[in-house]
């Protein structure tokens, strides 16, 4: 019995689909190392350039931090009530304020900054600039370092500082409402509630914590601008979508954190 062609068995069209996914990603780690190494750099900071940093920092981050910081208080708020409140009624009351502090604070928080800041993105918000870069993409992607500097990695910092911002305060809100919630105003609470604090926020569980709320920053800035300069670079291809790459990283970003953190 003769064989079929591989092209007939689907073995080229799988692997040439898989050279295209790990090239895609591949793109998507070199400019991000790019755009890293470049908003590093001293001369990328010059005065036009600060004031477009700033600029679109106040737009993604100032604009809607106290609404965002608000939202984030009344759930974290609900969260703490309900986790007070069941381990009350299975007397494991000592152990309350500690979850609370380890799964809202640490894994909750970080991770809805992000998707928030990936869904404000997605749902159009800034999409002049975003429009503005598309126009720009090829010629920039036909090496001209100035253009990074000036339209690309702009729109990088504000993003990733926004991730960091939102995530910070919103922990910063979530701490003091635990305390507000189980002590009221009282300050004889404060001793054995920021004892409780130091241990769980230990070296090792400090530096995971930040290094996941950068990462979660870096991914939220580079794929978004990434994903546009692959699409004008291959016009042909099918456009990657930038939502599902986003959130497979912050989920292999969580993931990794956990693992690291308990296993």
């Amino acid at each position: 019995m003769p064989l079929a062609p591989l092209s007939q068995t689907g073995v080229l069209p799988l692997g040439g689909a898989l050279v295209r996914l790990a090239r895609s990603w591949w793109g998507t780690l070199y400019f991000g190392l790019l755009a890293l190494v470049t908003a590093l750099s001293p001369s990328t900071y010059h005065p036009a350039n600060r004031a477009t940093t700033a600029r679109l920092m106040y737009t993604t981050t100032w604009q809607v931090l106290p609404w965002f910081t608000l939202l984030s208080a009344l759930i974290s708020l609900v969260l703490i009530r309900i986790v007070v409140v069941t381990a009350l009624s299975y007397g494991l009351s000592h152990y309350a304020l500690d979850l609370v502090v380890r799964v809202l604070v640490l894994e909750l928080i970080p991770l809805s900054a992000a998707l928030f800041v990936v869904l404000r993105s997605a749902l159009g918000v800034g999409g002049a600039a975003d429009r503005t870069l598309t126009g720009e993409a090829q010629s920039w992607l036909q090496s001209h370092p100035q253009r990074m500097r000036d339209q690309v990695v702009p729109r990088v910092i504000a993003s990733a500082f926004s991730v960091v911002t939102l995530a910070a305060v919103s922990s910063v809100g979530a701490l003091i409402l635990a305390y507000l919630t189980v002590y009221g105003f009282s300050p004889w609470g404060f001793d054995s509630y920021t004892r409780m604090v130091g241990r769980v926020f230990e070296p090792s569980v400090s530096v995971n914590f930040i290094l996941k709320v950068l990462l979660f920053g870096l991914a939220v800035a580079v794929i978004p601008v990434a994903t546009v300069l692959q699409a004008q670079r291959e016009p042909g291809a099918a456009a990657p979508n930038a939502t599902v790459r986003l959130f497979v990283i912050l989920v292999v970003i969580e993931g990794l954190s956990l693992a690291l953190k308990y296993v």
